[in-house]
């Protein structure tokens, strides 16, 4: 069996160095841009509005510096990689982009479209995700075959195959940026859906970093009423709790039913009720 090399260096090897184009005229050409199909395999599904904008108003001012690499189809081409600068090229009103032709298998187009995406930082962590589970599924490897074949260590791999495991919502807050990669890891984490919604939601409210974040998760496992024994809370209103003891200096209880709760203040003696009355005025 031939030993694959990783995929790091498989996408310079096909597309020229843009800075020596005028030097490889051989090795591309102007392509018709109506002749040229999106590749159903794509790994970057979000494209922005005003990221296109933008890459549209340079192509007009510069052109398309790097070729698109493309594939043989019937009635015309396939793209492999440069998604994003064709369509921009559609939007600048180009008629005929530059172009490499590569024959390639489609596992081997969709192998070359996710390196050209890592390299250039282009895909969020839920669609990386989904790129690496999409050709496990079609070639049989195995997550430590894929993290060899990417130039990746295999818990990186494994990490992020693991978010395809969250809630759908919880994935679009991934994919829209309201959650970080390492939000997503830790809610990954936690087994339990209503759990991770309740700590996402947390997050998203407070702001909370990584690490706050992972403070309040370890708290929701270790503090009575909140672990595996007993009903969960929301880590919000745990956190509330949390605070109102440190301002008052005594236990505090929040419940909350369908938008409405009740607040419970513990005092131990007479001498400190007076003490929270006074507070309180």
């Amino acid at each position: 069996m031939t030993k694959r090399k990783a995929l790091g260096k498989g996408l310079s090897a096909l597309i020229p160095d843009a800075d020596r184009l005028d030097e490889e005229e051989a090795a591309f050409f102007q392509c018709p841009i109506e002749t040229i199909s999106p590749n159903p395999n794509q790994p970057r599904q979000n494209f922005a509005p005003l990221e296109l904008d933008e890459m549209a108003a340079s192509v007009r001012e510069k052109g398309i510096i790097t070729p698109l690499l493309v594939s043989r189809i019937e009635g015309g081409y396939q793209l492999i990689a440069g998604e994003r600068r064709w369509r921009a090229a559609q939007k600048a009103g180009l008629e005929r982009v530059p172009v490499v032709v590569r024959d390639v298998t489609p596992v081997e187009a969709l192998e070359l479209a996710l390196i050209e995406n890592i390299h250039r930082t282009d895909l969020n962590p839920i669609e990386e995700a989904a790129a690496y589970n999409n050709l496990i599924e079609q070639t049989g490897m195995t997550q430590e075959e894929l993290a060899k074949r990417l130039g990746k260590d295999r818990s990186s791999v494994t990490n992020l195959l693991r978010l395809l495991k969250l809630p759908a919502s919880i994935q679009q807050d991934v994919m829209d940026g309201r959650l970080s990669m390492g939000h997503a890891r830790l809610l990954a984490g936690l087994k339990d859906h209503q759990v991770q919604k309740a700590l996402r939601n947390a997050i998203v409210k407070r702001g909370l970093s990584v690490r706050q974040a992972e403070a309040l998760a370890k708290k929701r496992k270790t503090s009575p009423g909140v672990g595996g024994k007993g009903p969960s809370k929301d880590p919000y209103v745990h956190s509330l709790e949390d605070r109102l003891k440190r301002s008052l200096g005594t236990k505090v209880e929040i419940k909350t039913t369908g938008g409405r709760g009740q607040i419970t203040v513990y005092f131990y003696s007479d001498e400190e009720l007076d003490r929270l009355m006074e507070l309180f005025d």
